[in-house]
């Protein structure tokens, strides 16, 4: 049996954390507050209950800012409440806790959960899908208005349109847009409206007000008519923060009714200057088509010069000329050549007769002559100088003048000069060379 991994507390409570938190992810509910705690931190500290079981929450001051109860901002024990929250684990005490990220009242939160309900529904069945939504009319004449004709919605509208552009016609099919019966009514005149087929665009919507009385625009009835009207659909339903299904599902969604109206009318001066700019445009393009056509004609004109019989008799005509002049002055050219050609024969001729060649030898040999003997004179001068420098060398080492100064050289039978008495033997025969000749003489005794 293997030996099972041993955890630490610390360790064990951060790997529950860690499985509530990827498997449970975000969850909604309902429940009664408890144990309310406001911390001077700025979070709130609660427990939610119902009649069998309770879990602590905790919700940080970042989150419970934008909470907006009935009785107030703050929360209070026994309120009932639909909350939004995250399942954690508290890991320094290892309790079971909820993080929660949205507060409301519980009347408005089960239909903020039945609005998430059914728009996560109508979602899964591609009625948001920005592939179904229809552009709207590029030139807009006619625009249809679905909502209470007694509201201010209308009202707004109508000011719009008129102070934009009075050229659009406006059409209004009435609608309840509150209460139980405000569905039907709207589902009525977007059928209508279809149905007539006299509008370009259909504009359904209607002031603000709380998520109860923006309700009808949330029916699931309502979505469906929208969704499959032929005419394209602006939605303009409540205020800017308020948001309905109505503006999920229809070709575009305004912030308010005004801005509907805005986005159905082009503004008049915004139209005047539009024609000017397309007259300005015009002018433009009509001058530049006539300088075309001018620049066209000027061309064709010229070619029509280029190849016109005149014109090329004329282009010819000088081309011969040229052809003339560039003959006759080649002729010149040759008649010069031709004329200077003895003269540059006679030249060339001169410069290789036989006579000057000789001169220039015989100037060359008495050169090469005159060189010569400088060179023999210098060369014997020269060796004669040496010659003389060598027989005073030769004086000074010959012994014929050490004999002049009463020396003699004596010499054995080999003619070896004899320098000790040792190199003779008795009754050998020596000579002695002296100034004036030679004596033979013989050892008596060593």
């Amino acid at each position: 049996m293997s030996q099972q991994p041993i955890l630490q507390i610390s360790e064990l409570t951060k790997k529950v954390r860690f499985i509530l938190e990827s498997e449970l992810n975000t969850v909604w509910l309902t429940g009664e507050i408890s144990n309310f705690i406001a911390a001077s931190s700025g979070h709130w500290y609660l427990s939610l209950k119902d009649a069998k079981s309770q879990v602590k929450c905790a919700m940080f001051k970042g989150s419970n800012r934008r909470v907006r109860l009935s009785n107030g901002a703050t929360p209070s024990n026994g309120q009932q409440v639909l909350v939004r929250a995250k399942v954690s684990l508290y890991e320094p005490r290892g309790d079971f806790q909820l993080i929660i990220e949205h507060m409301e009242d519980a009347g408005t939160g089960l239909l903020r959960q039945q609005y998430e309900q059914l728009k996560n529904k109508l979602n899964g069945q591609g009625f948001f899908d920005l592939a179904h939504k229809k552009t709207l009319p590029k030139h807009i004449n006619c625009v249809g208005i679905v909502t209470s004709p007694t509201g201010a919605a209308v009202k707004d509208i109508l000011t719009v349109l008129k102070r934009r552009n009075p050229h659009i016609k406006a059409i209004v099919y009435p609608a309840l847009v509150q209460g139980e019966y405000a569905q039907g009514d709207i589902c009525h005149a977007i059928a209508t409206a279809n149905r007539r087929n006299e509008c370009d665009v259909l504009i359904v919507g209607r002031g603000g007000g709380s998520l109860e009385d923006l309700w009808p625009f949330n029916e699931e009835s309502v979505v469906n008519a929208i969704y499959h009207s032929v005419l394209p659909i602006i939605s303009a339903v409540g205020h800017e923060i308020d948001t309905t299904l109505s503006d999920y599902v229809a070709d575009l969604r305004a912030p308010t009714p005004s801005a509907a109206a805005e986005l159905v009318s082009s503004d008049r001066s915004e139209l005047l200057h539009h024609v000017t700019m397309l007259k300005q445009r015009l002018i433009k393009a009509q001058q530049a088509k006539l300088t075309l056509l001018t620049n066209e004609s000027k061309y064709f004109q010229h070619r029509l010069l280029q190849v016109h019989p005149q014109q090329q008799l004329q282009l010819q005509q000088q081309r011969a000329d040229e052809l003339h002049l560039r003959l006759k002055q080649a002729m010149k050219r040759n008649i010069v050549q031709i004329q200077s050609k003895p003269a540059q024969l006679k030249q060339r001729l001169l410069q290789q007769s036989p006579e000057k060649n000789i001169l220039l030898q015989q100037a060359q040999l008495k050169q090469n002559t005159a060189r010569i003997t400088q060179a023999m004179q210098s060369t014997l001068q020269h060796k004669s100088e040496r010659f003389v420098n060598l027989l005073e060398q030769l004086q000074l080492v010959s012994p014929l003048a050490t004999i002049a100064r009463g020396y003699s050289v004596t010499r054995n039978n080999n003619n070896n000069v004899i320098t000790k008495v040792g190199q003779v033997a008795n009754d050998e025969q020596i000579s002695v060379q002296l100034t004036d000749g030679r004596i033979t003489a013989r050892v008596i005794k060593e």
